[in-house]
């Protein structure tokens, strides 16, 4: 089991003992994302903390994104549900770049590779979403990737 998925697991423990239901709500649904896939592939390999970050990440924003829906359908008691729990995995996820950094870490990795035009954006795409796995998002990514490249 990886760290990180070890520190969901004694978030559980942790969330039953001062029955906060928020809390155990949405790390028993982390979890239950972490075993579907697991077992998705058929191997019962465990998860490395790369790939428990993404499950997290995805699951964040799937909240934020309900959250904003809620929101603007008149719904803050709902919205308010989904900000609480993005914010329990929030507790979980490394802390996010921020666009400068963003921009630098992009900068660095398209010097490093070589890359000259479109043609490399997928390989730059590539190795900066791994690098920054979990801590930007892929659009943010995507945006200033092809704004270096293209100057």
């Amino acid at each position: 089991m990886s760290r990180l998925h070890k520190q969901v697991v004694d978030g559980i423990k942790d969330a039953m003992r001062n029955k906060d239901r928020v809390r155990l709500a949405t790390l028993r649904d982390a979890k239950s994302k972490f075993v579907l896939e697991q077992t998705k592939t058929g191997s019962t390999d465990e998860l490395d903390d790369a790939e428990v970050i993404k499950i997290l990440s995805k699951l964040q924003r799937q909240r934020l994104d309900t959250a904003e829906v809620y929101t603007s359908q008149g719904r803050q008691d709902l919205a308010d549900d989904e900000l609480a729990q993005a914010d329990v995995l929030a507790d979980f996820l490394p802390q996010a770049l921020s666009e400068e950094e963003v921009k630098a870490k992009v900068e660095e990795i398209i010097s490093r590779l070589g890359a000259t035009g479109m043609g490399d954006m997928g390989k730059v795409m590539g190795v900066a979403s791994g690098e920054m796995a979990g801590r930007a998002e892929g659009k943010v990514i995507s945006q200033f990737v092809r704004e270096i490249l293209n100057s």
